[in-house]
């Protein structure tokens, strides 16, 4: 039934543009576009994106292969030409996601992660609360530089060890009081495991879609930076932070357990060549990062004479290549540390021999860890918006908006961040963004909003599918372990979305309305409309 399922759109799109005897087909698709106020481009386009949306929603096929369909279907329609489609495929943020990947890759082949989780949680001590904090705090520092699924395939065994350690320590209690309240064996882990996951999704650059559909449809939105949207999304994230405790709290409780940490944290003791420099670097590209364009003061781009030719890519790309050159195993200038390299060896995972000139990360690992299927959607996801503004189908959508005008501006991003937050508990994250994005930037720009306030805003409640296992990967690997139930993973995170839903608006409403100069319609918006129309 799926694979009928999944060639239904495809047969209905070659027979559309079949050259066949008679013009049946081509009156159909006349009169269609007469009765819907539709130019026979603009109907072809809204195709194209509904063919594409089904495909991405139902997953009859691969998200990235789905990312393919206006490759082909809009140069068979005539709405672009396939050198201009192709070309929306690779962007300047894709090299930017590619140096990320490069540090990523380096992050987790020498364990890193590992180290910054397990000494945060060392932090905790055995008080149930602040072991429960900790965790969270751990996947909100991972989650900021690793993919959200990564992060939590690598945190989530520790938090299975730690239960099942916990579970040994008090097997002889059946029930355990703690605060006035009793919980069983069986509701300790759930007090755990919901209790950190869900503020994963909130993180600052995992956002990487909407950063890069701004970049793409906004190219003079120089507002929009990595110091800007750090500035912005931190608070929020403190904020989460706290309010989420809270809610997982109240709803589940902990128990005491320290000394399963003892061993790990000996056995990632004494950190290696290579993880130092993968710190390095990763503490390197934030600050070049934050130092480009900072915005309150000149950054490192002024110095050069030629302006707009340095990006967030350039950095990410250099410093990823530069861990293509330097050696994994430690320069010893004729001396050599007895111990090292086995030591390195066994916190690395790898049991073949590290050679001298052996690099910190090879092709291989960054195979494995680029996600060339988000690059692709993410390109599919340019296409089908170029395609909307090519044919004049933004334009079109952006006239049946009209009828929101009379709602207040704050009105018109919450009904958005409401519906978006819905869908995403069914539909997937890049999916969700790349078929609402281009249809909410169309409507803001005939509302004449400030396209940032409401784009940003929906982008993060996109990244509240905390509430169905079905929402993202994170979830399901969660669930996977057979220690939450449905019931309570929408419970804790229905409370999560409603959190979130709250702090993401107060805070496009008071500090994000300065940062981004929210308070007006801008030229760089202006401009972008005006190209559209013509």
């Amino acid at each position: 039934m799926q694979s009928l399922f999944s060639l239904c759109p495809g047969i209905c799109s070659l027979m559309s543009f079949m050259n066949m005897s008679t013009r049946f087909p081509q009156q159909v698709v006349k009169q269609s576009c007469n009765l819907c106020a539709f130019s026979l481009q603009e109907a072809s386009c809204a195709y194209v994106l509904i063919v594409t949306a089904v495909y991405w929603v139902s997953e009859a096929v691969p998200l990235g292969a789905a990312a393919l369909v206006p490759a082909f279907l809009y140069p068979l329609f005539g709405v672009m030409k396939s050198m201009q489609v192709a070309a929306e495929y690779f962007k300047n943020t894709t090299l930017l996601l590619m140096g990320v990947i490069c540090v990523a890759a380096s992050v987790e082949k020498w364990n890193l992660h590992k180290r910054i989780a397990l000494r945060m949680v060392m932090m905790a001590g055995a008080k149930p609360g602040m072991l429960l904090l900790c965790f969270m705090c751990c996947t909100t520092v991972l989650s900021m530089w690793l993919s959200n699924t990564s992060t939590t395939a690598m945190v989530m065994p520790i938090v299975e060890a730690v239960l099942q350690e916990l579970v040994n320590a008090e097997e002889e209690h059946e029930v355990i009081s703690t605060a006035g309240s009793t919980i069983t064996e069986e509701n300790k882990p759930i007090g755990i495991c919901q209790y950190w996951p869900f503020f994963s999704h909130l993180c600052l650059s995992n956002i990487l879609c909407t950063l890069f559909f701004l970049y793409s449809h906004y190219p003079k939105a120089e507002v929009v930076n990595f110091g800007t949207w750090f500035l912005f999304s931190f608070p929020i994230s403190l904020i989460m932070l706290v309010l989420t405790w809270f809610w997982m709290h109240w709803l589940f409780l902990g128990c005491k357990g320290f000394y399963f940490f003892i061993f790990f944290f000996f056995f990632l003791f004494t950190s290696s060549y290579p993880e130092m420099v993968t710190g390095v670097f990763f503490i390197l590209m934030t600050l070049l990062w934050f130092t480009r364009e900072p915005g309150f003061v000149p950054g490192w781009s002024s110095f050069f004479e030629k302006k707009g030719y340095r990006t967030d890519a350039t950095v990410s790309v250099f410093l990823g290549f530069l861990l293509f050159l330097i050696p994994a195993k430690k320069p010893c200038f004729g001396r050599r540390e007895k111990g090292e390299e086995d030591a390195v060896r066994k916190r690395s995972g790898t049991f073949s021999n590290i050679n001298t000139l052996d690099p910190i990360i090879t092709w291989k690992d960054f195979q494995k860890t680029m996600p060339w299927e988000i690059v692709v959607l993410v390109g599919g996801g340019y296409a089908l918006a170029a395609g909307c503004k090519t044919s004049g189908l933004s334009t079109w959508i952006g006239r049946q908006m009209l009828s929101f005008s009379s709602l207040p501006y704050w009105a018109v991003t919450l009904l958005a961040c409401i519906l978006v937050s819905l869908i995403t508990e069914f539909v997937s994250n890049p999916a969700t963004i790349t078929i609402f994005l281009p249809i909410l930037c169309s409507m803001v720009k005939t509302l004449l909003i400030n396209p940032l306030y409401t784009l940003i805003p929906v982008t993060m409640c996109i990244s509240f599918a905390v509430m169905l296992p079905v929402g993202n990967p994170p979830n399901a690997i969660v669930f996977s372990y057979g220690h939450c139930h449905i019931k309570d993973m929408v419970k804790a995170g229905l409370g999560v979305n409603l959190i979130g839903l709250a702090v993401v608006m107060v805070a496009i409403n008071t500090w994000g309305t300065r940062l981004f100069q929210l308070n007006s319609f801008p030229e760089w918006a202006a401009v972008s409309n005006i190209t559209n129309q013509t």
